[in-house]
């Protein structure tokens, strides 16, 4: 998926939902509603009308009374849905918090007591285990904060809500298919408010579609068994298109000359360029082959920088913060054995607040760019507005807001 102090699964906290990718069988979800959306169709209506599309879908009517029969909607997962600001921080500040040297020892401790079990799931499904382990950590704390809430509760407040209510419908479905299949009772489905099942948190369906009795004990059981964890993270990440043998994430060093309008997650480059333009790695000279990467700048030109490898995008495809998944990516290279995070180039970084990156979304969306919510958070929309902009008035286009960009701006609104 995640509250700061405790961290149970941290996705509980996205505005998104952890994991919203599109599934092997149907399109993607639509995009969330506006979070000022109003709830227009009663309860009571509401939940007569699904009960009718789920019999439809094939699910048992005794199924339905018994999991969600009398139950009502929780106010309270509707109001975390609305107030989340997880994501506002900056990345050193996420990272800082998060990617700590206990969770690195806990997942290399993890990879060596099932290092069987890893070797198996990364010969049938080329993940290797410092990448489900770098997720596990960061999802629940390998099980110890996989959440506190019935989810079959949360699913149906999210179901009826006006959100996002078309994808959370398919995830009470699902929730319920994966109970006639006899993997989990109901009263098993202890999890997040935002739906998510497990010790690496899977949304219903996902569970569904992904979830392996890798220990062929009769069940799919994410939430105690250990070989049933591993192997079905291994098979969704194989499923968002992990590449065999291939890197994620590389930190690096960069120079004043680089041409930073080429720091963009949606340009791929060889390496052989970007070590032609100076780019170094950590502990040397860069492997100047074919292999493409994008240079990434989560905090601009004087923050921290990485290679983005193609397998990359598996972390974007499972949770769309990219705070987040270059956390979780780096996080794995740890426990892989790469150095601690750097922090940049040793110059200062100037981050604009919560509320200051808000006011620069709005001034980009009345100059006609396409932000997205205004939610203080940069995103990829926000991001691509920033570099145009940067570049139209003549400042490094490293696609990070700063005080001196949000001036600019002022000045000419």
């Amino acid at each position: 998926m995640r509250a700061f102090l405790h961290v149970p699964a941290i996705a509980t906290l996205l505005l998104a939902g952890t994991h919203a990718v599109a599934f092997a069988e149907a399109a993607p979800p639509p995009p969330p509603n506006s979070r000022n959306c109003q709830n227009k169709v009663a309860f009571e209506r509401w939940i007569v009308d699904f009960k009718k599309e789920a019999i439809a879908e094939g699910i048992r009517p005794q199924t339905i009374q018994a999991t969600i029969g009398g139950m009502t909607p929780d106010p309270g997962v509707i109001s975390r849905d609305r107030k989340q600001s997880f994501f506002s921080q900056t990345f050193i500040e996420f990272y800082g918090k998060l990617a700590t040297k206990n969770r690195e020892q806990m997942g290399r401790n993890y990879l060596n007591k099932h290092a069987a079990l890893f070797d198996r799931a990364e010969q049938e499904f080329g993940v290797p285990g410092p990448v489900i382990t770098g997720f596990w950590a960061l999802e629940s704390d390998f099980g110890a904060g996989m959440g506190n809430l019935p989810v079959l509760r949360s699913l149906l407040t999210l179901a009826w809500d006006c959100r996002r209510g078309e994808m959370f419908r398919g995830e009470l479905k699902a929730a319920m298919k994966i109970i006639e299949r006899g993997d989990l009772r109901a009263d098993e489905m202890i999890g997040s408010w935002a739906g998510e099942l497990g010790q690496t948190q899977f949304l219903p369906q996902h569970y569904f579609n992904y979830a392996l009795d890798y220990d062929n004990d009769g069940r799919r059981d994410l939430i105690t068994d250990i070989p049933d964890i591993i192997g079905s993270t291994a098979n969704f990440i194989a499923s968002l298109g992990w590449r065999r043998g291939e890197p994620w994430l590389e930190e690096v060093r960069v120079t004043k000359e680089l041409p930073w309008d080429k720091a963009d997650l949606a340009i791929l480059l060889p390496r052989s360029q970007w070590a032609a333009w100076g780019v170094t790695g950590m502990r040397g000279p860069l492997t100047a082959d074919n292999l493409e990467a994008s240079l990434l700048l989560p905090m601009g030109r004087n923050g921290p920088a990485f290679l983005a490898y193609p397998n990359f995008r598996v972390y974007t495809q499972w949770n769309h913060s990219l705070t987040y998944a270059t956390t979780a990516a780096h996080l794995a290279t740890r426990m892989a054995g790469a150095p601690n995070l750097s922090r940049g180039n040793g110059r200062p970084v100037d981050s604009l607040s919560y509320e200051e990156v808000k006011e620069l979304q709005r001034i980009l969306q009345r100059r006609g760019f396409d932000v997205g919510e205004i939610d203080g958070r940069i995103g990829a929309g926000t991001r691509k507005a920033v570099k145009d902009m940067q570049m139209k008035l003549g400042l490094p286009a490293d696609s990070y807001p700063t005080p001196e960009l949000l001036a600019a701006l002022r000045e000419r609104s």
